[in-house]
């Protein structure tokens, strides 16, 4: 499955991916803001693109082919949090050299236009970390509107803040 839009292509991850992903996804300005800790090195990213990236609808935020983030709906069982029959959440990053461009935005309408057109999602929900300013303007500019706060736990199993907000069809 692939998914163009004007700029990107959206296309699932490849093994050969992962010394591109580990490049990026290093950078520990990128993963912990998330929840997720910077990759330790080529075979952790070809292990996350193996176990983690494999979900039917997580897919390759790429330009030219290459991968400069990442954009996900996950439907139950996958996910952070259990929304309800009919929903899903979005998850994505991306590249901390392709930040601030609107990729992230560009790529998570692709993923709700399919969700509310193709695979029946009635509600999209997506959360962040109360200090992740630029993934609430995304999530502000895709038309999310405030949900609830929630605890939640991060990979030094910290508990952390964060916001949730809802997206209906």
């Amino acid at each position: 499955m692939m998914i163009k839009t004007d700029n990107l292509l959206l296309r699932h991850w490849k093994d050969s991916d992962a010394e591109c992903l580990y490049h990026f996804a290093s950078n520990p300005n990128v993963g912990p803001i998330a929840g997720w800790p910077p990759h330790e090195s080529v075979d952790y990213s070809l292990n996350i693109i193996k176990t983690i990236f494999v979900r039917k609808e997580c897919y390759a935020i790429t330009i030219n082919d290459i991968p400069i983030g990442c954009a996900e709906l996950l439907i139950h069982p996958d996910g952070n949090h259990w929304w309800g029959e009919g929903s899903a959440e979005l998850g994505y990053w991306i590249a901390e050299e392709y930040q601030g461009r609107g990729y992230a935005t560009e790529a998570s309408k692709a993923l709700i236009t399919r969700a509310f057109g193709e695979l029946n999602i009635q509600r999209i929900y997506a959360s962040f970390k109360t200090e992740n300013l630029a993934s609430k303007r995304v999530l502000e500019k895709l038309g999310f509107k405030y949900f609830t706060e929630l605890n939640n736990m991060d990979y030094t199993h910290r508990v952390f803040r964060e916001i949730a907000m809802v997206l209906e069809k």
